[in-house]
């Protein structure tokens, strides 16, 4: 077991150096030993043709009430401030069959047509939140995390699950807490149960008031044929994921976006010179910045030889995404560089196999409506802080920054 390994890299919970911490990893090996919250080990791994290896090997799976002994065996406490991330019953966490059933039943959600119908939706959004931002006094700057990067997510999300306006502020508080890995095991289930009072409110206000949204469509599943299709505990534990992996991704790769067209001119000017496209943009984002870049938790179901390492039976694994989108091997000298002209930009920031995320064609979309509109619209925004003084997101988990202010026309001339 990872236990008895010595010498394993502790991640800081704080996230203050995601790729640094990332290229320490990857220096230790493909596979290596890491240490998560409260003592807990797992094979992190960075070497991009073995996680995907891993990622579609039916060996791996990521149900822990099957597969993770320490889980089975009571010894992940509630408090542990990544509970959420193993012990939710929905497709996340799901294993054969069970995923198939429950993947099939969000899947609808997230056809091509029903995507592509929702650009009207993202573009007024974004229409709105540059209206607002338009509106800035002169001289003075703002956070395009807050106001922008995080705002069109949340609200297109809010929309398609159809979560009435007074949940909002609360759902939002705890999605950020479910991310925040510096949080204290009290605060960590304190979290925890918020986040259940108030999906359990959202299931009963669209029982009681169903539309066409995420969350009726679920609780139609839920209530049809005495909840054969979908359990209780699946139905908003399945909200849960889509609300919380709906954003998140999103707010970090407009975040990430903005933040490197801003810092690096020659970038932006491969954009307005038109050598480069806003799909360029949007890819070498999400290979050079994964918006998550560590995904807890896989398991070992049976002994797993793969590159030189001995994954044993219940083994938890962690996908060092971070890592494996910057791994030289398949972007070669310049893995560390961002370069939208860059011919490939492979990456697994959606995940890879059968967990493919299903709303990696939405992310994209709110990406490729946000950004041209944002830079459009201001042409001559610049960054209103130096970059070490933006901070980081408390996680190991999320990456994106506590702030991005900017000026939208210009600003003062210091600070930048």
């Amino acid at each position: 077991m990872t236990e008895t390994l010595p010498n394993p890299l502790v991640l800081d919970p704080t996230g203050a150096d995601i790729q640094g911490e990332a290229a320490r990893i990857r220096e230790r090996g493909p596979i290596t030993p890491v240490e998560l919250l409260g003592g807990v080990r797992a094979w992190s791994v960075t070497d991009a043709t073995i996680l995907k290896e891993l990622l579609i090997d039916s060996r791996v799976s990521k149900d822990a009430r099957q597969h993770w002994p320490k889980f089975i065996n009571g010894e992940i406490p509630q408090d542990w401030p990544l509970f959420t991330w193993v012990a939710v019953a929905n497709m996340f966490t799901a294993y054969g069959t069970d995923h198939k059933r429950l993947r099939k039943l969000v899947a609808p959600a997230f056809t091509k047509r029903r995507t592509d119908a929702m650009r009207e939706q993202i573009e007024r959004i974004t229409e709105d939140l540059l209206t607002t931002l338009a509106q800035t006094p002169a001289g003075e700057s703002v956070d395009l995390r807050e106001e922008f990067a995080y705002s069109l997510p949340i609200r297109v999300i809010s929309e398609l699950m159809g979560v009435p306006e007074s949940l909002n502020p609360g759902l939002r508080g705890c999605v950020d807490g479910i991310f925040d890995t510096s949080l204290t095991p009290e605060q960590s289930q304190a979290n925890y149960m918020e986040m259940y009072r108030i999906l359990g409110e959202l299931v009963a206000y669209r029982r009681d008031n169903p539309g066409d949204d995420m969350t009726s469509l679920l609780v139609s599943h839920r209530d049809a044929d005495d909840g054969s299709q979908l359990t209780e505990q699946e139905l908003v534990d399945t909200l849960l994921l889509v609300i919380s992996a709906g954003h998140e991704t999103t707010v970090n790769l407009l975040d990430q976006a903005i933040y490197l067209l801003l810092t690096r001119p020659e970038q932006r000017a491969a954009l307005t010179e038109n050598r480069a496209t806003w799909t360029d943009v949007v890819e070498e984002t999400l290979r050079y910045e994964a918006p998550v870049a560590h995904l807890p938790l896989r398991y070992a179901v049976d002994d797993i030889e793969i590159a030189g390492v001995h994954i044993a039976k219940g083994d938890p694994i962690l996908a060092c995404y971070a890592a494996a989108n910057r791994d030289p091997k398949i972007h070669g000298s310049t893995a560390d560089d961002f370069d939208v002209t860059r011919k490939s930009k492979d990456h697994l920031s959606f995940g890879y196999g059968a967990h493919l995320c299903l709303g990696a064609p939405l992310a994209r979309l709110e990406a490729h409506v946000a950004l041209p509109a944002l830079f459009e619209r201001f042409p001559n925004m610049r960054l209103a802080a130096d970059p070490s003084e933006l901070g980081a997101v408390p996680s190991f988990i999320s990456n994106g920054h506590q702030r991005l202010p900017a000026y939208l026309t210009g600003g003062p001339a210091t600070g930048a």
